[in-house]
């Protein structure tokens, strides 16, 4: 199997026969998932190839706001994500005396300004929800990807295991270190059109633990007995350590420790940056961080170590935290998406605009049809995570009143899919205008059959 590069042909729009362009997804995350689902309901086909044999979702709970409600809305699964989450109204941020710096607190009345609340939901209850959107014939495990080849007439990725498989756009959807952006860049490079600074190593600064406990009661941890979810960030006093624990509707506490390394305990961290911690590693950095206290509602000041004892252990991991913008999103059929991993709310707003474009190509497209369809969807995007990112920077150093208005204009970008009925639920403050909302592909290509009707309505098992 191979790609002419070039080799290519001019689309003129008289195709005898519709063929929506075939998207290959790597990374089974919950970025690729999130794809993939929205893919679904569009009638687009596509493929997603995970490295794992079997994903293991660990991770502390995920903060969700109305930002993302649309799409839970549009997939018909809003009230099943409720019920598996629970509503977060504050972010107490404590010294380790465990007495209060500040609050982050959510939007008053949320429903009635952006439609939905900010929720937290454990991460492997988010990934089984995404996951079950998904038709078991669509993902692949055990698929590590060695190359990636693009040109003129579509893509071809090739596995360890000798499989190659072969598609019209390749999606990387599989995190920091993706094989995609490596193989794009790597080619990019050889052809000098990479820019310095996505040829610059990954920024290494944080490692982090992570687990959660089995069900608890409330005499075991007090605070599980609120509505709400009880966030709570503890600040180390002068040790290079911030902790977070998260109370959940299934009764369990997720924590989560992070490590700001110097250059001494950087290197001694470098050599996983491109595999996993064991279990010898994950028992070391459990034993240091044991007497970190954390709150929980007992008169007895409770540990990390306690919450430690009450997790299993095939629920504690430990992980890097990388946080790098690069400036090549896309090249020719190739295109980068957030894995979800520490940005999952960018992660499904990568999802919902790239599928909007996708959804408006015409059938057959040729590459240049892709790249501006690439080009587009960044430059809706990047704004959008750039502003992200600032505001969570500076949120802790502003007066309240500016912090809504912040927040007002961060909670407004509320994207939708175009080709699922629009949610409509009202809300004072009205979403931002979304150009990729309204794209529409050209009206021959919207003919696209009984067949393609049948994959876009196929019930996932």
């Amino acid at each position: 199997m191979d790609i002419n590069p070039a080799i290519t042909h001019k689309w003129d729009g008289k195709v005898t026969h519709a063929k929506r362009p075939k998207v290959l997804i790597v990374g089974g995350g919950l970025g690729g998932l999130a794809l993939g689902a929205v893919l679904q309901r569009s009638g687009t086909p596509y493929e997603i190839f995970e490295r794992a044999t079997e994903i293991k979702p660990l991770g502390p709970a995920i903060s969700l706001t109305a930002s993302t409600a649309c799409l839970f809305k549009q997939l018909g699964i809003w009230e099943e994500f409720r019920a598996l989450s629970r509503e977060l109204t504050v972010i107490q941020v404590v010294n380790e005396e465990l007495k209060s710096e500040f609050n982050v607190c959510t939007a008053d009345d949320p429903v009635r300004r952006y439609g939905a609340e900010a929720r937290i939901i454990p991460r492997p209850k988010l990934y089984d929800l995404l996951l079950r959107q998904v038709p078991r014939d669509r993902i692949h495990f055990g698929k590590k990807i060695l190359s990636t080849q693009q040109g003129g007439n579509g893509v071809i990725i090739r596995c360890s295991d000798g499989s190659e498989y072969d598609g019209d756009i390749l999606v990387g959807a599989d995190g920091a270190h993706s094989a995609v952006r490596q193989n794009l860049y790597a080619r990019l490079k050889k052809e000098m059109k990479l820019p310095p600074p996505d040829d610059e190593s990954l920024p290494f600064s944080t490692v982090c633990l992570v687990g959660q406990t089995r069900p608890l009661t409330t005499e075991e941890f007090p605070h599980l007995a609120y509505e709400t979810s009880q966030f709570v960030r503890v600040l180390g006093d002068n040790k290079p350590y911030a902790w977070s624990t998260f109370t959940t509707q299934q009764s369990t506490v997720t924590f989560s420790v992070i490590q700001f390394l110097n250059d001494e305990s950087s290197k001694e961290n470098d050599s996983f940056r491109q595999s996993e911690w064991g279990a010898e590693a994950v028992d070391t950095m459990c034993r240091e961080v044991r007497a970190f206290p954390v709150v929980s509602g007992r008169k007895k000041t409770m540990t990390l170590g306690d919450l430690i004892d009450l997790t299993p252990k095939e629920l504690i991991s430990k992980m890097m935290l990388e946080e790098k913008v690069f400036e090549t999103w896309h090249h020719g059929r190739t295109v980068l998406i957030g894995d979800g991993g520490a940005g999952v709310t960018n992660a499904i707003h990568d999802a919902i605009v790239l599928a909007n474009y996708i959804h408006a190509l015409p059938d057959h497209p040729v590459t240049a049809q892709i790249e501006e369809c690439f080009k587009a969807y960044h430059e809706e995007r990047l704004p959008w995570g750039f502003k992200a990112k600032v505001t969570r920077s500076v949120m802790k150093h502003m007066p309240r009143w500016l912090s809504v208005e912040l927040e007002r204009r961060l909670l407004s970008n509320r994207p939708q899919l175009n080709f699922l009925p629009r949610d409509d639920t009202e809300a004072t403050f009205e979403p931002a205008p979304q150009l990729s909302l309204h794209v529409k592909r050209p009206i021959s290509a919207q003919q696209e059959g009984s067949k393609v009707a049948e994959y876009a309505t196929a019930r996932p098992v």
